[in-house]
């Protein structure tokens, strides 16, 4: 049986009960529960690489937000495998829309890191992409880029096109309403979509299992009628696996899937936040015993593949990269009075134009 077969099965049954996927365990050993993996070890060791630029991008940003260089970063230590290991299984051609906190997938997709200092700094710049990156800025309505994805996913099945969009979404996301309408369009219309669900186990400070009763949030597709999986979120194979055969199943006309990534945010909601008023410290430890990195590592070290000092090879080119990063956001100029009226207003009323005027000779002389 091939691994799609063996996919299309699973995502059939999700009906009655939802599938679990694992490769790799806390330990480094395969298990093999539901999926196996088809990585060789070339790929094996650029998708370590990845996740190793994705923890050092964020270490950084972290330093940066201390230092008062960036704004009010919502870090995502814990959940880069969630976030990269599936972009990991994506095309360029694929369109991305991240959420507040998926910039850093969105740089690896193609953005340019300055743009993501700038974005941290709430710089209209940063949202000057390249026109050849297929990606939205990052979304902080929470769940809007649901309805967006199946509308843009729907287009690329009407269109016939060889492209799926994939969206990212927080377990708290998937109780507003855009999350349901979204997943209920895509369902209807096909939409070529693979909707990913970071279950970090928080909304903010809000526990999962107060923002709902439902047992999985994976369970939440049956109401649209599309598939809904679990994967367990430190497992970089696994998410791999489920999503290049979710990309797989919606290109075969089979309509979108939801993936449900079972992980955990190491850090605060925010650098303004203090998770220790609404978590304990042995559930943190709990969960830093089970971080991707760790077992990546020993799996990878048992193969031959991977050792500290091609770690660190990467850990110091990604800090030359962002320390670069943030110096050219540095000499970015910033944005005068009368720009930010011409990015809001595309056609000016009288008054709003006499003010662009106005604030235009101001800021040349």
């Amino acid at each position: 049986m091939t691994e799609f077969k063996l996919f299309k099965d699973m995502v059939k049954k999700s009906e009655n009960a939802i599938p679990f996927v694992q490769i790799l365990n806390e330990n480094g050993e395969l298990v093999n529960r539901g999926l196996t993996s088809s990585l060789n070890d070339e790929q094996l060791v650029e998708l370590m690489k990845t996740l190793v630029w994705g923890r050092t991008v964020n270490e950084r940003l972290i330093l940066a937000g201390r230092q008062g260089r960036i704004g009010n970063l919502p870090p995502s230590e814990g959940q880069e495998a969630s976030q990269l290991a599936t972009l990991f299984a994506m095309k360029n051609t694929d369109f991305l829309m991240p959420t507040y906190r998926d910039v850093i997938p969105l740089v690896k997709h193609g953005m340019p890191m300055k743009n993501a200092i700038l974005w941290y700094r709430g710089h209209v710049a940063a949202n000057m992409l390249p026109t050849d990156l297929h990606a939205l800025p990052a979304q902080t309505i929470i769940a809007s880029q649901f309805v967006q994805a199946a509308g843009l996913g729907y287009a690329y099945k009407r269109d016939n096109k060889d492209q799926v969009v994939m969206t990212y979404i927080g377990d708290g996301g998937t109780s507003q309403g855009d999350f349901y309408e979204g997943i209920n369009f895509a369902g209807v219309f096909d939409s070529q979509v693979v909707f990913i669900v970071q279950n970090n186990k928080y909304g903010i400070s809000v526990p999962r299992e107060k923002q709902s009763k439902a047992k999985t949030l994976a369970q939440k597709a049956a109401a649209a009628g599309i598939p809904g999986i679990q994967v367990d979120g430190m497992d970089p194979l696994a998410l791999y696996e489920a999503t290049k055969l979710a990309r797989e199943y919606t290109l075969a006309g089979n309509g979108p899937v939801l993936i449900e990534t079972l992980t955990y945010r190491f850090g605060p909601h925010t650098l303004s936040d203090d998770p220790k008023r609404y978590r304990t410290q042995e559930e943190l430890d709990e969960w830093l015993q089970k971080d991707y990195m760790i077992r990546m590592s020993k799996y990878l070290a048992s193969k031959g593949i991977w050792n500290e000092e091609m770690e660190q090879v990467v850990v110091e080119e990604t800090i030359a990269e962002v320390n670069a990063a943030i110096d050219a956001a540095d000499n970015e100029p910033k944005q005068t009075v009368s720009q930010l009226l011409r990015n809001v207003f595309e056609v000016p009323t009288a008054r709003i134009q006499k003010e662009i005027d106005f604030f235009s000779m101001k800021e040349e002389n």
